[in-house]
């Protein structure tokens, strides 16, 4: 690629001939405001905050998209600059509700950041307020559109990410809205509940569903014994909520602050990945053995199962028939838990911190309902754990680290990787392995499957057949899966696909800002994890055996199927 010499504010500069202006001055440490803007995915120059002087152009120049040249001369502090910033920003404040006290993205908002940085003291335009109302038909999201400053961030990433497309730019002019088609409810439309949106979205146009009222009265209950399962995911990026580096390992404060909040267990859903490895695995060497139908394809993202639902319905009796581990752990919360610890199913709470919106809409899936109660009660997303933390005044800086309770607390590296993409296959590798073959598997890391690609293939020999792998993660890199499959141009025996980018480090309900770079440092904070643990693989979880010899008696048997398994339905895509 051939390069190009300029000057931004005085400072000679070399970029990439086909770099852009913003890029160009971020990389030379020059700050350019934005809003609009979403590296590689969103970059429209909508909000024209970006507007900086080009020697010679006859207009100001959004510098998103306008791209660098030889001898290229660029201001970006000059009166007339700033001034049109700041006219811009105005006006899409004007149209804006001056809620930012009762806010959920109060203090984590960029249009707010945008006005602080700007010393917006006052609004010189009043006028008339987009009229549209507030959505909340969805399970786990909340559009309002009151705050939408037409970013379309949400639209790229639904689009090109995802491939889902459940929203899109309705209406023209002042009347322009990002809504479903036709202004359909958002409940009511194929949407996966991912919360990509909500993670992009510089204001609180979407949001998750907020369910922290429901847990508080549930504590305050004193005939509800409310038990607590925390995702693998939750203990790399919890910390972040305080001020903590993106991949700090923070379990035993994890544990401290939910016990401070009055939880009376504390469990992991690191325990029931591993029964998903012993379910999920056994089902995938019953498949080899018995001729079934292959590849077999995991089952435990939310997002990604209603994802197929709607738009690969033939492939739906290739995926595992498991539960995913937060389900699993609900059942065996009202059943298992509830018949050793003598407590009646009916007052047992439980409550899930995971990293995903899409969880909330699976909690209240008709069919998860096993035990005889809904197995899973309230779902909350890392972002609403760090809300009750803080309303708590708990200093999770501060806090001692504390060890789970048994017997659903205790896991093995295994069920910590189910956080990042490629977990899942490498936990059921781990475990396969041993199972077929009878021998000790060391080193027990398949690098093969991790990694930020978007789609990664391995093959590993198993006892002499040779076993075709591949991993998702984003649904519009499962789209590319899933039509190579349904072609018959590509061949596989088992496939994981996870709903979110980087897995559920990368989950709709995680802290923002997520991006590569905090995805990164999230995952190595999962390695790390898996790698300090006594045990790596599931089928070493003593609480898992026991479970097994006292209640479920042998993976895929008669009270596993009803307690662990499911099965899914065909949704229309509109």
């Amino acid at each position: 690629m051939s390069s190009v010499n300029l000057t931004i504010d005085g400072k000679p500069v070399q970029a990439e001939a086909d770099a852009t202006i913003l890029e160009t001055a971020r990389r030379a440490g020059i700050k350019i405001p934005t809003l609009c803007y979403l590296e590689e995915l969103n970059v429209i120059g909508a909000c024209r905050l970006c507007l900086v002087r080009v020697e010679g152009a006859r207009a100001l120049q959004p510098a998103c998209v306008a791209r660098v040249a030889e001898g290229m001369v660029v201001r970006t502090n000059t009166p007339d600059v700033l001034q049109a910033r700041r006219l811009n920003l105005e006006l899409i404040l004007s149209n804006h509700p001056r809620e930012c006290l009762t806010c959920p993205r109060n203090n984590n908002c960029e249009l707010q950041q945008l006005a602080a940085d700007f010393g917006l003291e006052e609004i010189r335009f009043e006028g008339e307020i987009t009229p549209y109302p507030v959505d909340d038909s969805s399970p786990a999201l909340v559009r309002d559109p009151r705050k939408c400053v037409l970013c379309r961030r949400c639209v790229a990433v639904c689009e090109q990410v995802q491939g889902v497309s459940a929203i899109s730019v309705q209406e023209r002019g002042f009347n322009t809205i990002v809504a479903p088609a036709f202004l359909d409810p958002l409940g009511s439309v194929a949407c996966v509940n991912c919360g990509q949106c909500a993670l992009v979205c510089p204001t609180a146009a979407i949001h998750e569903k907020d369910q922290t009222a429901a847990v508080w009265a549930a504590l305050a209950d004193p005939q509800k014994h409310v038990v607590v399962q925390t995702a693998p995911a939750v203990r790399v990026s919890i910390g972040e909520m305080f001020g903590l580096k993106p991949g700090e390992v923070v379990t035993g404060k994890l544990v401290a602050a939910l016990r401070h909040l009055g939880f009376d267990r504390v469990f992991d859903t690191d325990f029931s990945a591993d029964l998903t490895i012993m379910e999920e695995g056994s089902e995938l060497l019953s498949r080899l053995k018995e001729g079934g139908r292959l590849p077999l394809i995991t089952s435990c993202s939310p997002g990604w199962i209603k994802f197929i639902e709607h738009f690969y319905p033939a492939l739906l009796s290739n995926l595992s028939t498991c539960k995913s581990p937060q389900q699993m752990f609900g059942a065996l919360a009202k059943t298992y838990y509830a018949q050793k610890a003598g407590i009646d199913p009916a007052d047992i709470f439980v409550v899930s911190i995971m990293p995903c919106t899409a969880k909330k809409f699976e909690a209240g899936r008709p069919e998860m309902n096993s035990s005889g109660y809904q197995d899973v009660d309230v779902v909350l997303t890392t972002r609403e754990l760090g809300k009750m933390l803080k309303q708590a005044g708990v200093d999770f800086d501060s806090l001692s680290e504390e060890e789970y309770d048994d017997p659903l607390g205790i896991s093995t590296g295994a069920g910590v990787i189910f956080g990042a993409t490629g977990g899942v296959m490498e936990a059921a590798l781990r475990t396969a392995y041993e199972l077929v073959t009878g021998e000790t598997l060391e080193p027990v890391d398949f690098t093969a499957v991790r990694g930020m690609a978007g789609v990664k293939e391995a093959a590993v020999n198993l006892n002499g057949t040779e076993l075709k792998l591949a991993v998702a993660h984003g649904l519009g890199n499962a789209r590319k899966v899933l039509d190579a499959v349904s072609s018959g141009e590509k061949t596989f025996h088992f496939i994981e696909i996870m709903c979110c980018p980087g897995g559920c480090i990368g989950g709709g309900g995680q802290p923002i800002p997520t991006n590569t770079e905090i995805r990164a440092k999230r995952i190595a904070g999962i390695y790390r994890a898996d790698r300090e643990m006594p045990r790596r693989k599931s089928h070493e979880n003593p609480a898992v055996q026991a479970l097994y010899k006292e209640f479920l008696e042998q993976p895929l048997g008669y009270k596993s199927h009803e307690l662990l398994h499911t099965h899914y339905e065909p949704r229309g895509q509109f």
